[in-house]
Formats: structure tokens, C-alpha cells, sequence
């Protein structure tokens, strides 16, 4: 049975990823969002510190195989700092250095010489990224549509196509790329790759502009003719052929999925916490202890409280599953999609309550902004009530 009474070692991580939220990131927050990045001094800073969004924080004790699975805590402590470092910026928590949302599918997926060669760059020297490319202009919601090719030649692939909305995608010195070997075989076809910045025919052709997470790098790529390796196949061909599933490039991101996902659904909680906090505080202060106004306040209040209490524990869930090896990807799935409309829902409350107080400039309206594509990316809330219709109905034979 899980607990929600937090470990002294959970404990400590919340308490620690906490201070440097309030006292490094937060002070920063508005200005990077004005800016439209996280300046270069402060990230070559923190990477100094060893503070980086690595494998670490989605399932990093987890990697340890002389861990029995009921002591591995991972997942379970990569939710709870990635709650707190979101408190204090969502756009600087993805801008983090290191291999970001690239390192599951490595971790999970890779071979040993492929995760000491590509894990192990991202060192105290100097600030480096990782980044995982799956979205197309034609293949969002639908990951097995895409359109990407890879053709095999001597000695490895060339790649051909392009990919939209790819967190750190620009100065990554990798990026996990999914593709297609042959379009009519669907998900069968498809492959992981792993491409280096620098190889030839790969570029970063546009860096986008956004609503909400200004702070972050959200970049277009180009693949032109690209020649890839056969050492940078993702779990080498035999972990397309040899397995008695046979999983495709389409399973390794399914995979990925059912890591990050939590991890998503926490930072959509530390958004809507950081309204709530503060909305809180101002209500306190400002507002009349009596009166309909007040009331009205504190019960919206309330309801966000409510309401973000139950969103941690499903995203609880869904990581104390993913430790302990459990299939997680319906809970996975709840966790993201609650979270993210929840925080949605708080953040216009606390807007609500704010008045004209929290126009721009202000910390909750930028976290309005920021908060509305967490129902949107790691899979739209349609597709996550899809996953979870799936797993709920396929033990009685109906197909959804």
C-alpha cells in the first residue's frame, strides 16, 4: 500500500529543491519571462552547483539494479522536486541543463554503450542539454502517424522530415528522434535514433515564440538527408528484432510517456500551488475578514487547495507505481490530465480573486500563461482520457 507520508530522505529533497526555487529561481522568474531566456550567467551557475534536469529526476535510483524494486524511490523523488523547482518557474525548470526529457528513452531504451556515451556528457564543465523530438507538423496527438523517414543505408540511416515544439531543441548536444522506416507498416515502423548536434543535414531552423513559458527554448528542426549512424539506433537493431514483442520506435515512447508524464503533472501542481500561495497571502492581508467578498475568496480558495492536494496523490500514484514496477501508464496518464486541468482552473480562480492586481507583469498572470499548454504537451487531455478508457475497458474485450 502506498503512503503519503514523506521518507527523511523525501523530506530532504523537498526542503532543499525548495529553497532553491524560492531563493535562485524565483528572483529570476519575471525577468527571464520578459526576456525570453534564462540568462547564460545563471545557468552556467547552477550547473556548477550539480543542479540539472537529468535521468536523476525521472527514476534515478531506479537505474541501480542491486536495489530491490520495493526500496527504489526514483520516480517518486523526481515528482517531488520537480513540484517545487516548477513553484518557482516552469519555463526555468524545463531550461535546466541536462538531458531533459531525452534521458527516459536512453535510460530505458538504450544499450549500455549508448547510455555511458550519451548520460555521461552532462557534468559540472559546462551546461549542456539533452532533448527528445517527436512532434511533426502532421503528428502530435497522434505519435504513430509519424511522418519523419529513415531509410536504411550502408552503415546506419538517413533521416529526412522535421519536428515542432522541441523543448531545449536548439542547443541540445543530442536529440532522441523518432522516425519511420516504411509509412504503411504504422507503428511497426518505426525507430528511435539518437542525432548529434552537428551531423550533417541536422539543424535548428527556428526558435519559436510563445504564449506562455517564454523562458524556454522551444525549437524547429530540420532533417535533410541526414546520415545516422547504426551505433545511434536507439537499443541497436536488436532491440527491434530480437525481442519476442517486437517493440517499435512507437513502444519506446509509449515507455518514455509513462515516466514523464508524472513528472509533467507535478509541475502543473507547482504552477497551481504558486497561484494559490500567493493568492492566499494577498487575501489574507488586503482582503476584509468579513463580508461576502471575503467569503467568496476563501471558498475558491479552498477548492484550489482541495484540488491540488488530489492531484499530488494521483501523481504519487502513478510514480510509486513506476518505482516499484508496476504498469502505470492509465495512472500516468490520470495524473497528467487532472493536474494539468486543475492547475488551469486554480490559476483562473486566483486571477479571479487578484483583480486588476494580477495583470501584466504579475507573477500569476504569467503563470496563467505559462500553465495552459500542460493540458496540451506529453499528450492532450484527449489522448489521456483515450489511455485511460483503453486500460479501464480492455480486460472485458471492448475496444475503444
Amino acid at each position: 500500500m502506498i503512503t503519503y507520508e514523506l521518507t527523511e530522505q523525501q523530506k530532504q529533497i523537498k526542503e532543499l529543491t525548495h529553497w532553491f526555487a524560492e531563493n535562485e529561481i524565483r528572483p529570476i522568474s519575471l525577468e527571464a519571462d520578459r526576456l525570453g531566456k534564462v540568462p547564460d550567467e545563471w545557468l552556467d551557475k547552477v550547473n556548477k552547483m550539480g543542479i540539472q534536469l537529468n535521468t536523476s529526476s525521472f527514476g534515478g535510483d531506479n537505474a541501480n539494479k542491486k536495489l530491490a524494486k520495493k526500496e527504489r524511490q526514483g520516480n517518486r523523488l523526481g515528482v517531488i522536486a520537480t513540484e517545487e523547482i516548477a513553484w518557482g518557474d516552469p519555463a526555468i525548470a524545463l531550461s535546466l541543463p541536462g538531458a531533459g526529457l531525452g534521458g527516459p528513452p536512453i535510460q530505458s531504451s538504450g544499450t549500455a554503450e549508448q547510455k555511458q556515451r550519451f548520460l555521461s556528457i552532462f557534468t559540472k564543465d559546462e551546461p549542456r542539454w539533452g532533448a527528445y523530438a517527436l512532434t511533426e507538423p502532421e503528428a502530435g496527438s497522434d505519435a504513430s502517424a509519424v511522418q519523419t523517414t529513415a531509410q536504411k543505408v550502408d552503415g546506419g540511416y538517413v533521416l529526412n522530415g522535421q519536428k515542432i515544439f522541441i523543448t531545449n531543441g536548439g542547443r541540445a548536444s543530442w536529440v532522441v528522434v523518432f522516425a519511420t522506416l516504411d509509412k504503411s507498416l504504422g507503428r511497426a515502423g518505426q525507430r528511435a535514433f539518437v542525432v548529434e548536434k552537428g551531423m550533417k543535414g541536422f539543424s535548428c531552423t527556428k526558435l519559436v515564440k510563445k504564449m506562455g513559458l517564454r523562458a524556454n527554448e522551444t525549437a524547429e528542426l530540420l532533417f535533410e538527408d541526414c546520415f545516422i549512424p547504426d551505433e545511434n539506433l536507439l537499443g541497436g537493431e536488436e532491440l527491434y528484432q530480437t525481442a519476442a514483442s517486437k517493440p517499435s520506435g512507437f513502444q519506446v515512447a509509449m515507455k518514455t510517456f509513462d515516466s514523464t508524464r508524472p513528472i509533467v503533472a507535478a509541475m502543473a501542481i507547482g504552477i497551481a500551488r504558486a497561484a494559490y500561495e500567493y493568492s492566499i497571502d494577498l487575501v489574507r492581508k488586503e482582503y476584509p475578514k468579513i463580508g461576502r467578498l471575503y467569503t467568496i475568496a476563501a471558498e475558491l480558495l479552498a477548492e484550489a487547495e482541495q484540488n491540488i492536494a488530489a492531484a499530488r496523490y494521483l501523481t504519487w500514484e502513478a510514480a510509486w507505481k513506476a518505482d516499484i514496477g508496476v504498469a502505470n501508464a492509465k495512472e500516468a496518464a490520470m495524473s497528467k490530465a487532472f493536474a494539468g486541468q486543475m492547475a488551469l482552473e486554480v490559476c483562473v480562480k486566483c486571477l479571479e480573486i487578484l483583480g486588476p492586481i494580477g495583470l501584466d507583469g504579475h507573477l500569476v498572470e504569467k503563470l496563467y500563461r505559462d500553465v495552459k499548454v500542460f493540458d496540451i504537451f506529453e499528450g492532450t487531455n484527449q489522448i489521456q482520457h483515450l489511455v485511460i478508457a483503453r486500460r479501464q475497458y480492455a480486460p472485458y474485450g471492448v475496444r475503444v
